[in-house]
């Protein structure tokens, strides 16, 4: 199974229009009663500046050939972030990506990289949201990854699965919003991985959350950003993150946590760190 990046196209494109009114794109709203929020197909195709035949042909998928300037404009009119412009042109042009994805390997530079970032927690993920290799501060802090089957070891089956994630973030529904729009931005990157189809599905059929949240077909790479943690050992941690990727291999990025200097945070997570020490296995730092 791979991406089917016409139906894809299309929702997207629907879930976009819905989230703007006419009020907010300066059109008149005559008060007519709408049988589904946000613009109408017309006027979406009125804002970009394209017939509405040739607006519906690219929301329906009827071919994946648009020039780059009616593109540009339907972005556009979509008020969409640089994530969702892109998103756009991925979904909308040829490509040749569909070929199946090769085994991941934790590239040698992230992997030194990991291994000298013994203080902070820090975890290098690969395609799908899968976690690749772990120090074992990440480990005491989100979960011992070393004791889980490789299968197990992948982030968005831990938020949306495990009860315990729950409780970790202080504000869950951000953490599994952020886990799902990372995830939709893979699948697209990534559209003949079997693997992240079947863990669409997987969580899909068994969490209804993700089925919600999936179905909002929200975008978002992963950067940089801040989670409170509420630890079962050390308590309250907020902490910040930082993406590192390899320009060569965007599809594993090294993730490290950081918190003030001198903060109750930073108190807290030398304590975890302590308790790190003496209770995550030796050899549970990642493959």
């Amino acid at each position: 199974m791979s991406l089917d990046r016409r139906a894809e196209l299309g929702e997207f494109l629907r879930s976009r229009r819905a989230r703007l009114s006419p009020e907010q794109v300066g059109l008149p709203d005559y008060g007519s009663r709408r049988r589904v929020p946000g613009l109408r197909r017309e006027e979406l195709a009125m804002l970009a500046g394209v017939s509405v035949d040739h607006y519906v042909r690219l929301e329906q998928g009827r071919t994946l050939h648009f020039s780059e300037s009616v593109l540009d404009a339907v972005a556009q009119a979509l008020r969409l972030n640089q994530v969702e412009r892109e998103h756009l042109y991925r979904l909308a042009r040829p490509w040749s990506g569909d070929e199946p994805q090769s085994e991941q390997q934790v590239r040698p530079g992230l992997r030194r990289l990991l291994d000298a970032a013994a203080d902070v927690p820090a975890y290098i993920v690969g395609r799908g949201t899968d976690v690749l290799a772990w120090n074992p501060l990440a480990a005491a802090l989100i979960t011992d990854f070393g004791a889980l089957p490789p299968r197990e070891r992948n982030l968005a089956r831990l938020v949306f699965l495990d009860e315990g994630m729950r409780e970790l973030y202080e504000d869950w529904p951000a953490k599994a919003a952020d886990v799902v729009a990372y995830l939709r931005l893979d699948m697209a990157r990534n559209p003949g991985d079997a693997a992240i189809a079947s863990l669409i599905e997987e969580l899909s059929a068994t969490s209804a959350a993700f089925r919600d949240t999936w179905e909002r077909h929200e975008l978002k790479d992963k950067t940089h950003g801040q989670y409170v943690y509420l630890h079962p050992v050390v308590g309250r941690l907020d902490l910040g993150y930082e993406t590192l990727r390899l320009p060569d291999d965007p599809d594993q990025a090294l993730i490290m946590h950081t918190t003030e200097p001198d903060s109750p945070s930073a108190t807290a997570l030398a304590l975890l760190a302590n308790w790190a020490h003496s209770t995550v296995r030796s050899g549970s730092a990642g493959q």
